[in-house]
This record gives C-alpha cells, sequence and structure tokens, in this order.
C-alpha cells in the first residue's frame, strides 16, 4: 500500500487549468523528485499536498484512507510538512525558538517556557542530522544556508513529519552548502522518512532521489527509478526529459 496516493488530481484557477489527471503513488521511505519547467504544475501539486489548497477535482489517500486537508496545520498534524525555498523561518529568533514555533513546551504548574528542554531536544534533532551547532541561543539569521535548512527540517522532526515536502532546497546555495542539504536528504531517507523534492537542479535529483516523476503543461508525462538495470539516470538525460515530456 502506497503511504500517499493520489487519483485524478485536477486544479483550475478560473478559466486556467494548472493541473490534469495527476495520478501519484508516493511510498513510504523514498525519496521522490518531483520535475518540470516553470508553468508544469509543481506549485499547484505542493499546494494540494501541503494543505495550503483543496484540488478541484481529484482523490486522495493517506494510508489507504481517504482524506482531504484543511489546511496546512491540518496536514502537518496529519505527518506531511513542507518546507518551502523561503523556509519560514524567524531570522531573529534563536534556533531552538524557530524549532517550537507554535507547538512551545512549558513547566508546570505556571506554564512558563522550558528554555532547556527545548535547547536540549533542538540540539538532539540537529545531531540526528549530523549537524553540529554548539549553541542553541544563536539567532537563525546567523547561520548558513545549509544550516538554516537544517532548522527547517528539525521543526519537521519536532512534528514527526512521515513525508518532507522540499520546494527547491538547494536554490541559491553554494557548492558547500548544497552537499549539505542533499547530506540532510540523504539522512532524511535513513530515517526512513518519505522526503518529496522539488527542484530545477538535475544534478542533484540524481544524486538523491530514487524516483522522478516529470509534469509538463499540468499533466504527468514521465514516471520513472533513478536507477534501472541499464545504469543510473543521469542528470542530461533527466533534462531531455523535462524538455520532451515523453514517458
Amino acid at each position: 500500500m502506497a503511504l500517499l496516493s493520489l487519483r485524478g488530481i485536477g486544479m483550475r484557477y478560473g478559466a486556467v487549468q494548472a493541473l490534469t489527471g495527476i495520478d501519484l503513488d508516493v511510498t513510504e521511505g523514498e525519496v521522490l523528485a518531483l520535475c518540470g519547467d516553470n508553468g508544469a504544475g509543481k506549485s499547484s501539486l505542493v499546494k494540494i499536498l501541503s494543505g495550503a489548497q483543496a484540488p478541484s477535482e481529484g482523490s486522495m489517500a493517506l494510508d489507504g484512507d481517504a482524506t482531504r486537508f484543511r489546511g496546512p496545520q491540518d496536514a502537518l498534524r496529519r505527518g506531511v510538512a513542507t518546507i518551502y525555498q523561503d523556509l519560514a523561518v524567524a531570522p531573529r529568533l534563536s534556533i531552538w525558538q524557530n524549532v517550537f514555533l507554535g507547538s512551545e513546551l512549558t513547566r508546570p504548574p505556571f506554564g512558563l517556557l522550558d528554555k532547556r528542554r527545548m535547547a536540549e531536544a533542538s540540539r538532539g534533532y540537529l545531531a540526528r542530522l549530523a549537524v553540529d551547532i554548539a549553541e542553541m541561543d544563536t539567532p537563525v539569521e546567523r547561520l548558513s544556508g545549509g544550516q538554516r535548512q537544517a532548522v527547517a527540517i528539525c521543526r519537521a522532526l519536532r512534528w514527526d513529519a512521515r513525508i518532507i515536502i522540499m520546494d527547491e532546497p538547494t536554490a541559491a546555495l553554494g557548492v558547500k552548502e548544497t552537499a549539505q542539504v542533499l547530506d540532510l536528504i540523504r539522512r532524511l531517507h535513513a530515517e526512513g522518512r518519505t522526503v518529496i523534492l522539488v527542484s530545477h537542479a538535475m544534478g542533484d535529483v540524481v544524486a538523491v532521489a530514487q524516483r522522478v516523476v516529470v509534469l509538463k503543461g499540468g499533466r504527468k508525462v514521465a514516471d520513472r527509478p533513478v536507477a534501472t538495470p541499464d545504469g543510473a539516470l543521469r542528470a542530461e538525460e533527466l533534462a531531455q526529459l523535462i524538455i520532451r515530456g515523453a514517458a
């Protein structure tokens, strides 16, 4: 049974048909890449998966049960976390404040914030990702791009998300920081988390994904594994697949 299944998903914005007849099964523990040119429908599909928008047509099932998210918080409570390109972090707040933003821990009997427990937990989440930051009071604005991605991922781990959607996580990052983010994705995969990676960086996709789904003109035009008996899919081949739009 697929962890997440989409059947006949469509999305209309007035007279514009952004998605048509999208069928997709996402397997637990896989890294699935979602690719396509600008306007292919990736953003619309991510909005549906994240609970930001309801589809105009079609159905979605989680663990085999029909579902429709009432909003992003509902999706998060159901185990689906989305990390957008801007990360949605509060730059001036500390690491632990960002990790526990909206779900702070308190101490009885007066409900005071339990800073020590949140800082320790945040350090533990970062350790699971092999990210070493000594001071949890460090404002996020002082961190590197790769470290900020790690903090955003820790927030998803805080909610024990089973599916983590990452929207262009390496955009505008340098070579070193990109390598750090790809390693974070590998560690999520090693933990058994499901990652849906939205990316224009073909080299990043073939480096970490097990499967690639290509959208073109709002339709799914390709769905294939990265590794095949004939060898691994190369970045150049994936780029041509996106251009041709052929399965």
